[in-house]
């Protein structure tokens, strides 16, 4: 299965494992790479160990000649294997981090969505301090084989240096890490609740700048920024408990690797007083001793780092698994025109509905609650279905759930109340993908009043929308949404209370306008229009009251 289209893990260590092998190319090349600078770290100062003893203290120039150039050669080596190795393993790093971002994107933005109860800052903390949380493991991966190899390769020289010498590394360094292990616990429950409480807050900061001006409007700022100052507070708290653990265990390491390496260096230098070893041995025992304490103090914190991207990975595979949006299946509709059929459905508030819509026909819907007009949304798109099995909702003649996602979005558009606009100029939020030419996208801004918008404004379709819309009201918003949707020429079109936020004259230009673009002489596009305005329901073929 090619590395981009492997299926999604359902346990955290298969996400680490599966970013692992999706870029094994280029991390087998980092870890190796890696591993070489560390072994040629670890042979510096036994190399000018073996140049005291053979160069210096014989006075030789040929040795010194040599040794100098084996120096040389080994530093080339060591440098070039750092830099290529962190090339590598930072590409590899950063296209995980990309890969997690947009498979979660897909997974919410996608045409079936996700049931998740998720704020959109929560969403956006996964895809951006979670995925790089996640990614930066495939780097500490490399650097742990690394520090193990290092360390084993140290314990050899050391053996061959003295016995005594080498048995205290080959015993002290898993005393040392299994000791710095109490903490990781800690620290992968402190992580997750700081993600979550991130996440939260990131959440409510954003819902709290997007409906500023309406909280303004009915005066419960107040109240907001409390509920945001409340959750806030405890993101706080948990980030200190991730820095008060994390502190903790790298304090830890580096007092224990310090007694430890300081017993090394101690054991070395008795040995040379006793001449149980030469100076060049010495110096080659303290300088691997030095170099000792970077592999264990990497090796300590990547079990933090470990524990760390756990408890994101543990985020991440919980909000993958949740379940679409909407139902699909694989049927596809061979006709462009389908007639949407519900019959004696009951879900929610809706109880024994029949409604059914034809070609060329506009309907009005009247609820007496705005719960059965959201109900009547998601069943038609596919998000609910009837109670118990009661009741069939078909689209040509099919069950909704048997469609293809691709043949009920390309035949029924809904427009919900709930206006959304995204960034760009007003004509890309009317004509995202550019197909419409100057007149039907004149028709479109004419039927749904949204050309008082463009005259408005001195750069007429090119002014910019900001995300969500913020600068403009909200009727100019929900007009640009509705020319947004009668753009798409839908052979089914259900609006959800499309008026509700301009006036009266506005509303009738709009009913006059839909009834115009889409209903013309000869035409098979269907409308319905969930409403109580009296301008759309006096030009409605027929009105549904449920």
């Amino acid at each position: 299965m090619p590395p981009d289209v492997l299926a999604p893990p359902t346990s955290p260590a298969g996400l680490m494992w599966r970013g692992i092998r999706r870029h094994r190319a280029r991390l087998a090349g980092c870890y190796a790479l890696i591993t070489s600078w560390l072994l040629c770290e670890a042979l510096v100062p036994i190399v000018i160990g073996v140049t005291i003893d053979r160069a210096v203290a014989t006075g030789e120039v040929a040795e010194i000649a040599l040794w100098g150039g084996v120096l040389v050669a080994l530093f080339v080596v060591l440098s070039y294997s750092y830099r290529f190795g962190a090339r590598l393993g930072v590409g590899a790093l950063q296209l995980e981090i990309h890969q997690l971002r947009v498979e979660i994107s897909q997974h919410v933005l996608g045409a079936e969505g996700a049931r998740t109860g998720l704020l959109p800052g929560e969403t956006l903390s996964l895809a951006t301090s979670d995925a790089e949380t996640i990614g930066e493991f495939l780097w500490h991966v490399g650097y742990t084989l690394a520090g193990l190899v290092g360390v084993v390769a140290s314990a050899v020289v050391l053996f061959g240096i003295d016995l005594v010498l080498g048995l205290v590394v080959l015993v002290g360094v898993p005393l040392v890490l299994v000791a710095i292990q109490v903490v990781t616990p800690l620290i992968a429950r402190d992580t997750s609740d700081q993600q979550a409480g991130i996440a939260r807050a990131t959440g409510i900061a954003t819902d709290l700048v997007k409906g500023l001006r309406p909280l303004k409007g009915i005066g419960a700022e107040d109240v907001a920024t409390s509920r945001y100052r409340g959750h806030s507070a405890v993101a706080r708290d948990a980030s200190i408990r991730t820095a008060r653990s994390t502190g903790s265990m790298y304090g830890l390491t580096a007092t224990l690797s310090g007694l430890f390496l300081a017993l090394v260096a101690y054991l070395a230098g008795t040995r040379a007083l006793d001449g149980d070893i030469t100076i060049g041995e010495l110096v080659a025992v303290v300088g691997l001793t030095q170099f000792l304490a970077e592999p264990i103090a990497g090796l300590g914190q990547t079990s933090a780092q470990a524990a760390r991207s756990f408890a994101s990975a543990r985020r991440v595979v919980d909000f993958l698994a949740t379940p679409p949006l909407a139902t699909s299946g694989d049927t596809e509709l061979p006709d462009e025109h389908a007639d949407l059929s519900l019959v004696a459905v009951s879900t929610g508030p809706l109880r024994e509905l029949d409604l059914d819509t034809r070609a060329g026909e506009l309907v009005g819907v009247v609820v007496d609650d705005p719960a059965s007009g959201e109900a009547l949304v998601r069943l038609v798109r596919g998000e609910v279905r009837p109670d118990d099995r009661s009741g069939t909702v078909t689209l040509g003649g099919h069950p909704v759930d048997d469609l293809t996602i691709d043949a009920l979005r390309s035949r029924v558009v809904v427009s919900q109340h709930h206006v959304d606009l995204f960034e760009g100029t007003l004509r890309a939020t009317v004509d995202p993908d550019g197909e419409l030419d100057a007149a039907d996208f004149a028709g479109v801004l004419d039927a749904s009043a949204a050309s008082d918008v463009v005259d408005l404004h001195p750069d007429g379709l090119e002014q910019p929308v900001t995300a969500g819309g913020t600068t403009l009201s909200g009727g100019q918003r929900q007009r640009l949404a509705l020319a947004r949707a009668l753009a798409t020429r839908a052979p089914l079109l259900v609006l959800a209370e499309p008026t509700s936020a301009v006036d009266a004259m506005t509303e009738q230009r709009i009913a006059e306008g839909i009834r115009a673009l889409r209903h013309g002489a000869g035409s098979t596009l269907s409308t319905v229009v969930i409403t109580s305005s009296p301008a759309l329901l006096a030009s409605a073929d027929r009105v549904v009251l449920v």
